[in-house]
Order: structure tokens, then sequence, then C-alpha cells
């Protein structure tokens, strides 16, 4: 490539996600923390369902329009009847070099938009369609995990088919009587519920029930540490000095709104001063769940450390947020680089996964005619 041409970016944000809002925030901030002399940047939001917009429609969102507002005057222009329609504006960009999504959740984080990228022959920032999809389905990840013997919490599956046998009472003999419900594919703690006794469940996997038809029901730890580690790198990664949350006693655990909406009652410890055995104890099985998961790039690592100080792993993030108070930047400011320079190497990671794949050889073995 040319260093004295700009890197074309093709950076898709929004999504059909309970992280629409989010994304857009994210998006912001790494678009302003790109250096313009380096880069060349195409802008697409991915409306709410699921439709790409085109540079110039996503710009007016970016200057603050009402997005419903410019998506309904965008739509009519696209042939719905084409089943090509929902990707249509990206026919527009010509010659991008490497595709960023800032997509979280559904989408974006599930391998989706990694699958269109690989169609496309195109590098991209983050990790590659299996280790996403991998990543984003809760029960997956613990699966994995588990195998590797990297410890995370007890937990079962609740499905439709086995949801009258899951009754509290079993849960509570056979993971504890104080339970966390998470749906296996949704984030930022949505469709989250903690119960400690059979209404709180029943109403929680209810709720639960509306974002996935797989719900993980874990065991509760004890007044737990909430730390978090960001991994960046290929097969080299390395991790941050790490960071603790805490959250206010009134809330039970750090959700959707103290993450995203009023997050003036949580404080941050960056970096946070843990044991130097712990530190790195939680370092190792950061690093060693990006491996196990194939992940590329970049992840924030979520832990729960009991008040014993065994540390339990419990999500794992691979397009983590880029918000004003999103851990991942702010972990790998306090561990020595900054904002402008951890975009660089996350696009420059993409490139260098791209032309690792592209070494990989295809024999075609032509079958003689009939």
């Amino acid at each position: 490539m040319d260093t004295q041409k700009k890197i074309h970016v093709g950076m898709l944000f929004g999504g059909n996600s309970s992280e629409h809002d989010v994304s857009k925030r994210s998006a912001h901030n790494i678009y302003d923390a790109m250096d313009k002399k380096k880069y060349q940047i195409d802008l697409f939001l991915i409306t709410k369902n699921g439709i790409i917009l085109s540079d110039a429609a996503t710009r007016r969102v970016f200057a603050g329009e009402p997005e419903d507002k410019v998506v309904a005057e965008e739509l009519p222009k696209l042939d719905m009847s084409d089943p090509l329609a929902p990707i249509k504006n990206l026919a527009a960009a010509k010659d991008i070099d490497i595709f960023y999504p800032v997509v979280h959740g559904n989408l974006g984080e599930d391998g989706t938009l990694q699958g269109l990228f690989k169609l496309l022959k195109k590098p991209y920032v983050g990790s590659g369609v299996l280790a996403s999809a991998a990543s984003f389905d809760k029960d997956i990840t613990k699966q994995i995990l588990t195998h590797h013997h990297i410890q995370n919490t007890k937990y079962v599956v609740v499905t439709p088919e086995n949801r009258e046998q899951m009754t509290y009472a079993y849960l509570a003999e056979h993971v504890g009587k104080h339970l966390f419900i998470k749906p296996a594919n949704q984030g930022s703690s949505v469709g989250i519920h903690k119960a400690e006794n059979e209404q709180d469940y029943l109403d929680g996997l209810a709720d639960a029930f509306k974002y996935d038809y797989k719900i993980l029901v874990e065991e509760s730890i004890d007044n737990p540490r909430e730390v978090e580690c960001s991994i960046l790198g290929n097969e080299d990664a390395v991790a941050s000095k790490l960071g603790a949350i805490d959250v206010p006693k009134s809330d039970t655990f750090y959700d959707y709104n103290n993450k995203f909406v009023d997050a003036s009652g949580v404080t941050f410890e960056l970096p946070v001063d843990l044991p130097a055995d712990l530190t790195k104890r939680i370092q190792d099985m950061s690093l060693g769940a990006f491996k196990a998961l194939g992940l590329k790039g970049m992840a924030r690592v979520d832990f729960l450390v009991s008040e014993d100080g065994e540390p339990y792993l419990g999500e794992i993030n691979t397009l983590p947020g880029f918000t004003n108070i999103s851990l991942y930047p702010k972990l790998w400011e306090v561990s020595g680089i900054n904002y402008t320079d951890l975009i660089d190497r996350l696009i420059q990671l993409g490139f260098d996964e791209f032309k690792r794949q592209s070494e990989i050889h295809y024999d075609f073995v032509a079958l003689d005619a009939e």
C-alpha cells in the first residue's frame, strides 16, 4: 500500500440491537480521535431495522439531525425488492481499504458483519466470524472456558423446551439460591436480573425470554469486586493494567442504566491496586480466554472477584465500547497507549490478520465432466 495515500476506512455503527445508541456514541469518539491526515473515513449508520445508510445520510445523523427523520427520508430511495437493498449503500464507497465495525451486540459482535466483510474480501478490525459468534453466545463461551480450565461461575441453560423442569427449587439446589438470569445472546446487561426467590426467578426469566430463546441462570458471587482487563493484539496479544468498577450499594449489578444512562454513582479505579499474584492471574486468564476463543485485535474481559480473592471470568466483549466512560480505551490509556494510537494499532492489526488469512491456500480439484 502507498504510504502517502490515506487509508480509506469504512466505519459501520448503530445496528439492530439494544445497544444501538451506545454504538453511535462509540463511533463519534473513535471518529473524533482518528488522525484525518492519515485516514479517509466513510461513515455508515445501520438503522434499527438493519438497513445501511449512505455516508451522506449518516453524516446528517452525526451532525445532530434526528435519526428517525433521516431514515424516513432515505428508506424510500431503496428498492426493497432487491435482496441486496440493506447493504446497497456500501457500493457508493469506492476502494475501501479496511472496515471498522463499531456495532455492539446483535449484527456487530455476533459474526454477521464479519461474514459480510469476508465475502467482500476486505480487511476489518477485530475478530473473525467464528470467534465473534462464539464469544457473543454466553453459553458457548462458558463451554470453551470450562474446557480450557478457565474459572467461571456455575450455570445451567434454560430453553423453552426445558423451562418447566428448571424450577427455582431445582436451581437453588444445583446452582444456588442467589441467581443471575441472562439472555445468552445480548449485551449491556439487557434482560439481566438477579433472583433470590421463586417470584424473582419467574419474573426475571419471563423478561429474559423476550431477548433470547436460550437463557443462562448463573450462581451469584457474594459481594464481588468487578474487575476488567483489556486485551490488544493478534497471536502476540498483551493484557492491560486492570481496572475496577464500584457500583452503588443500592444497585445489584453494573446494569445498562449505570453504564450508559446515569453513571454518576459509579466510580472507577484505573488502574486498580490488587495483589500482584491476583493481577497476574486475571491477566493470564484474560489472555488464555482470548487465545482459546480465537480472538483477534481486541477484547475487554470482565471478572467477578470473590471476597476470598477468587477470580471468575464473567464475560468477553469482542467490540467493546468506546464511549466517554468505556473501560477498554481507558485501561489502555493508563497502560501507556493513548486513544489515537490505540485506534492506529487496531487498524494495523486488522490488516495483519487479513494478510495472514490470505496466505492460506485452497486447492480446487476439478471433477471430470460426466
